[in-house]
């Protein structure tokens, strides 16, 4: 239902194109403003505490516009366009309003209760009065304000859903914005048309339905017709939206789409990445699932199962969204007498294809030692991988790129582009195709880049194209790579290296273990530059390429295999 949700925004968008077109230069050039949102429980944001499932389409309207626009939500549960303001929230709107900015105005559901004075605002005279004045101090503080009727409940008689729910707020409210001249949004007439498309039983899901001892915070469960959950918080918003690409397409131009959004906050459809995974469509060939994870630290393990194609996951920001999982290769499997080895200790596993993550933080903070092992930060098992932006940080073998076989029986393909790595040892490892481009590569230690495992008679394995590899302070005797595989093949094209980087540049494995990979693996250099390049003193079965040879390492040349049917553009991940 997310999907479908996004997808109809997305055509009412298309349409509203021509509407763009027509936009006043000074209204195109709003390139950044506030929404204020003002309202009562249906909008407001929610205490958490016990698991509540309540959200406010309020909540989840900020996931639906971009970076430029900030939303301030000061709706708050019970309150009436009258004791908004009597009760002191209508001041803190009123000093912040600026000049640009837009006030969101919905009232209704409490202006009703007649039995309360506190609140109650006749729908005909103190209700559009108070609307009024709302009005009045937006414009003379130079904001826009904006009406939008109220969500209607969900009372349902003999699957018939009852009209008349809001008596004549929503009326009246339209009758004050033709007479003041002010932009309507009938949120009332769009969500009854939704729930009367969904029909009594249906529609439940997406309210405050709650099941007895299936939430801490209400043991004896619920039945509210009036609030959302989640997924009803998000489809209002949705629908908000709609209504908005309809009418202000000043703000339309600042919609972003997101499938599903992850918030630790509660402002998104789930509190955890895994959850997310879980809830994305299975094999996927076509429609690309966009995945928002807003800014925190979210400690669990990740997986995206082999079922799960086209996802592309998105951090709020590179440094502040991480996803950090501790295990270790020394730790013991849960009930078994032995331990998890390197491969059972990464922290995101991705068993698929397809799959992009932009702008995320992948940290193993397990640390390192005997005790401790290998710890893995990122575990790919997928072709036509994409990392864009992203950090991934641990210690010793920091990037497994474990995936031999596509399904058409060639080499999977990984692409990192402006990406910071951080390890100590073999920190990236294993037999798959890797570009990494425009990176940043850091040692921590005195120890190796990589440890590639290149199978025999694979074209190519690890190439780093334009990259600074870079050291902590005090590291001074580090290798470009050893060959953990006879066979293993790396490549550094115009690169800058840091004074780190040992002379001979390469080494080879111990013999005793196998093959020492001299002779057989190919580790070559093009072009490099820094302190730490040095091609007169590298290991005599290393390769200085010519320009020629170097023009072998395009990233499409690289990526390209003889089973595909069109060159791989990244972007068409995203």
């Amino acid at each position: 239902m997310i999907k479908t949700t996004i997808r109809t925004i997305s055509l009412i968008l298309a349409a509203a194109a021509a509407t763009l077109l027509l936009t006043s230069s000074a209204e195109q050039e709003r390139s950044s403003f506030t929404i204020h949102l003002i309202g009562d429980s249906t909008m407001a944001p929610k205490d958490l505490s016990g698991g509540n499932p309540e959200r406010g389409w309020g909540m989840m309207f900020p996931n639906f516009l971009d970076d430029s626009v900030k939303v301030i939500n000061y709706a708050h549960n019970g309150r009436s366009t009258k004791s908004f303001m009597t009760l002191g929230h209508w001041a803190k709107v009123e000093a912040n309003l600026q000049k640009g900015d837009y006030l969101f105005i919905q009232f209704g559901h409490n202006d009703s209760k007649q039995s309360d004075t506190t609140r109650y605002a006749a729908a005909w005279g103190a209700y559009q009065d108070n609307l009024r004045h709302y009005i009045k101090v937006a414009r003379e503080k130079g904001a826009t304000p904006v009406l939008l009727t109220p969500v209607s409940r969900r009372w349902f008689k003999a699957d018939t859903l009852d009209e008349t729910c809001l008596e004549d707020y929503p009326q009246a409210m339209k009758q004050v914005a033709e007479q003041e001249n002010v932009t309507l949004l009938d949120i009332t007439k769009v969500t009854m048309d939704w729930l009367k498309s969904l029909g009594d039983t249906a529609s439940r899901e997406y309210f405050m339905w709650v099941a007895p001892g299936t939430v801490p915070a209400m043991p004896e469960g619920k039945t509210d017709n009036t609030h959302t959950n989640a997924k009803g918080a998000r489809k209002v918003a949705g629908l908000v939206c709609s209504e908005i690409a309809k009418q202000l397409p000043e703000i339309a131009r600042h919609f972003v789409y997101y499938d599903i959004v992850v918030a630790q906050d509660g402002t998104g459809d789930y509190f955890t990445v895994q959850e997310a995974i879980d809830a994305c469509p299975d094999y996927s060939h076509e429609e690309i699932t966009r995945i928002l994870i807003r800014n925190g630290v979210y400690n669990e393990m990740v997986t995206i199962p082999h079922n799960k194609f086209r996802l592309h996951i998105i951090g709020e920001s590179a440094d502040s969204t991480v996803i950090s999982c501790g295990k270790y290769a020394r730790q013991m499997w849960p009930g078994r007498d032995f331990n998890v080895g390197t491969s059972g200790s990464a922290g995101f596993y991705i068993h698929s294809s397809y799959v992009t993550l932009e702008n995320l933080t992948i940290l193993n903070p397990a640390g390192e030692g005997k005790e401790i092992g290998q710890a893995v930060a990122l575990f790919t098992n997928g072709d036509h991988l994409f990392f864009k932006n992203c950090r991934i940080i641990a210690n010793q073998d920091t990037i497994y790129t474990y995936g031999r076989w596509n399904k058409e029986g060639g080499p999977c393909r990984n692409y990192f582009l402006n990406c910071y790595i951080e390890g100590t040892t073999d920190f990236i490892f294993g037999p798959s195709i890797a570009y990494f481009e425009n990176c940043t590569i850091h040692s921590k230690k005195n120890s190796y880049v990589t440890a590639a495992s290149t199978p025999e008679g694979q074209k190519y394995g690890y190439v780093f194209h334009n990259c600074r590899l870079t050291a902590a302070e005090g590291v001074d005797k580090v290798y470009l790579g050893r060959p953990w595989r006879p066979y293993a093949n790396t490549v550094f094209i115009d690169c800058e290296l840091g004074s780190h980087i040992h002379p001979d540049g390469w080494k080879s494995w111990p013999r005793e273990l196998w093959p020492s990979g001299e002779g057989t693996a190919f580790y070559a250099e093009y072009g490099s530059y820094g302190p730490g390049a040095s091609p007169d003193t590298r290991v005599k079965w290393s390769t200085q390429l010519t320009r020629k040879q170097a023009a072998e390492y395009t990233f499409e040349k690289v990526m390209h295999q003889d089973t595909d049917t069109k060159a791989w553009n990244p972007e068409d991940n995203r």
